[in-house]
């Protein structure tokens, strides 16, 4: 039975890594440089981060609850916080890049895209003013998405350490 349960523990922690890493990517090397080349609007650029949205979310809370399936019922997990050995030390650092990516998604939904959605707003009354604020508000998003995908790769790096051991 405990096979099995790991066993849909790893695949679906994959497909929930893919979803995640496959959206940030997408989003980091292809829309954001359409957006800026033009090629793709703003509002598109809104329409696909919100269609990404409930994805991403989704496979952040399926991440962690597989992730913890899978660390308890590993040999080498000896405890929370017991950093014993190189395998601990890995996941240690794969926690808080997990957490990176939590809060970096947590500030943007919280903060940054109703901050943008109160300047879209602005634009049609002070577009001068919203051309501004616009302009630091997709600086701020675009260093945020390369921040949140340096921290799903970091993931990705000691997840592959962990398993090396």
């Amino acid at each position: 039975m405990i096979f099995w349960v790991l066993a849909i523990s790893y695949w679906v922690h994959l497909l929930a890594t893919v979803i995640w890493l496959g959206g940030l990517a997408l989003l980091a090397l292809v829309a954001l440089p359409a957006l800026r080349q033009q090629t793709l609007t703003a509002n598109q650029w809104l329409t696909l981060q919100k269609r990404f949205l409930p994805w991403a979310n989704g496979s952040l809370v399926v991440l962690l609850i597989t992730g913890f399936v899978q660390m308890t019922n590993d040999p080498n997990y000896n405890g929370f916080l017991v950093i014993d050995s190189v395998w601990a030390g890995a996941m240690l650092l794969k926690h808080v890049a997990f957490g990176g990516m939590v809060l970096v998604s947590a500030y943007m939904q919280a903060v940054l895209y109703p901050s943008m959605e109160r300047v879209r707003t602005l634009l049609e009354n002070k577009p001068k003013l919203a051309e501004v604020e616009q302009a630091v508000l997709q600086k701020k998003e675009k260093q945020l998405l390369w921040v949140n995908l340096a921290c799903a790769t970091a993931v990705l790096l000691f997840t592959a350490v962990a398993t090396a051991v």
